[in-house]
């Protein structure tokens, strides 16, 4: 059974793994030069069939308009992303990929399958079927009970 003090203890420890998920991400990141948030918008863009407008990746990545302005401003200044116009209104704009855009991502992959070595390294085979059994638990609830 459990208690209130439990559970609150679970979302403690839950809350300080986030943040080391956190730092180990962002170290892994800093040698690609990018933040977690703009690893998150590359990420984004490839699901994609074609450029989306900012909007979409808005809606898609649950933030304000104004957040993917920024991002997009970053990753535009390494040349990452560019902005283009909508072939059919031209006062939509479109993010792409660059061609450095699409190298970064493939070193996106190796510095977050580091990073979940990393992560994961006090566990074995079994301990980590086994979370990824709890988290899937804890991903699948519906969101009915969303404040």
């Amino acid at each position: 059974m459990n208690t209130p003090d439990a559970d609150g203890l679970l979302a403690e420890q839950l809350l300080r793994l986030t943040r080391r998920l956190h730092r180990i991400q962002k170290r892994h990141l800093v040698p690609i030069g990018i933040t977690p948030a703009q690893s998150r918008l590359l990420r984004t863009l490839v699901q994609y069939d074609a450029p989306p407008r900012m909007a979409d990746l808005a809606q898609h990545l649950e933030v304000v308009p104004r957040a993917v302005t920024s991002l997009v401003d970053g990753l535009e200044a390494s040349d990452l992303v560019r902005r283009v116009p909508d072939p059919t209104n031209r006062r939509v704009i479109r993010i792409e990929l660059t061609n450095a855009g699409r190298k970064a991502l493939g070193e996106l992959r190796g510095a977050r399958l580091a990073a979940a070595e990393d992560i994961l390294a006090p566990l074995d085979a079994e301990q980590r079927e086994q979370l990824g059994g709890l988290l899937n638990a804890l991903f699948d609830v519906s969101d009915v009970r969303r404040c």
